[in-house]
């Protein structure tokens, strides 16, 4: 179910995208909590292994792997590779042969179109004996026009003008079909969905190893002041031992999500929380089409006068609450009241 949220920010005030952050369903937590628990799982077998099984001279090895995984990891672009990822992943997916829900549900294709009741038995014989290789979406529209100009033959058309009006109206329907059947078929480049997954996961891979915290090595502090007979040296400095990497885990939460995010809405009308509830625009559309011609149409109501048909000033009625700021002078210029 598609996950709304605009009344929780319907104005701006104090926190207003703080309160959106604790929720679960269609948020990136849901989306990225596996694979962030086993980043952190991995980093801390590496850290455990590091301090409590290794050996001194392994642990040097260890270290110059380390900063060695960590010169690299800065080499990988990737705030630009997910930038474009963001600019080239857009939405256009659906349609009964695109979207994932409704094929589940009523199976809708041409063998199983029966069943659903947006067939007759007759037009499912005649759609199935047109052979051609390609989506035959467009077989209905042909029937449209052909019923349309027999409606015109027959009077129940009025005049070519209303003829026009439908069929202009069918166009942009057939129209829409097949630009949503092409965005299904023609996907973004595989190679570029593969550059940046490999991006991705190499960077956090070299991250799990030069993130890790080394112990500084003899000579590697900055230089000092000569010491004096007698006294000690200064224990060499290094980075500062946090235990848990936090800007690590940020980076990863921000970059990892964002690839989540291109994934998520690179096809918006499959099952994931926030895409498109493609079930419900059918039953909406359904419904809508049989009230217009089976229950409202000719059915008006009567036409009498309005309440402010004998006011030349027409001034609706507001509540307490929203009339003080409402009824406020309208703006006439910057300049109106210039004397």
């Amino acid at each position: 179910m598609t996950v709304s949220y605009t009344l929780k920010v319907a104005e701006a005030r104090f926190g207003g995208f703080s309160g959106l952050l604790l929720r679960w369903r269609g948020s990136i937590y849901k989306l990225l909590y596996k694979e962030f628990l086993l980043f952190i799982a991995l980093y801390a077998l590496l850290s455990i292994t590091y301090r409590l099984l290794l050996t001194q001279a392994q642990k040097h090895v260890y270290a110059q792997v380390a900063r060695y995984c960590n010169r690299s990891a800065d080499l990988i672009p990737l705030s630009f590779v997910l930038g474009k990822a963001a600019w080239i992943f857009r939405c256009g997916r659906t349609g009964r042969s695109c979207s994932l829900s409704p094929r589940r549900r009523s199976r809708l294709y041409p063998s199983h179109l029966n069943p659903s009741g947006f067939m007759s038995q007759e037009e499912r014989k005649k759609f199935e004996s047109l052979k051609s290789d390609f989506n035959k979406y467009w077989v209905p529209c042909v029937w449209f026009t052909n019923l349309a100009a027999q409606a015109r033959r027959d009077g129940r058309v009025r005049d070519d003008i209303a003829l026009c009006l439908l069929l202009e109206e069918l166009n942009k329907y057939r129209a829409k079909c097949s630009m949503l059947f092409h965005y299904d078929w023609i996907s973004i480049p595989l190679v570029y969905t593969q550059v940046v997954t490999i991006a991705v996961y190499s960077f956090f891979a070299l991250s799990l190893v030069g993130r890790q915290f080394v112990e500084p090595e003899a000579g590697a502090a900055e230089p000092r002041e000569p010491l004096e007979s007698g006294q000690e040296p200064a224990p060499a400095l290094g980075d500062l031992d946090m235990y848990v990497p936090l800007t690590t885990l940020l980076q990863f939460f921000f970059y990892a999500g964002w690839l989540k995010v291109a994934e998520q809405i690179i096809n918006p009308f499959g099952e994931d929380d926030d895409d498109f509830e493609t079930n419900k625009l059918i039953d909406r559309n359904l419904q809508v089409s049989l009230l217009s011609v089976d229950d409202m149409y000719q059915n008006l109501p009567p036409a009498e006068q309005d309440p402010y048909w004998d006011e030349d000033l027409a001034q609706p009625p507001y509540t307490v609450a929203t009339a003080a700021e409402t009824l406020r002078p309208s703006f006439l210029g910057s300049t109106f009241n210039l004397r």
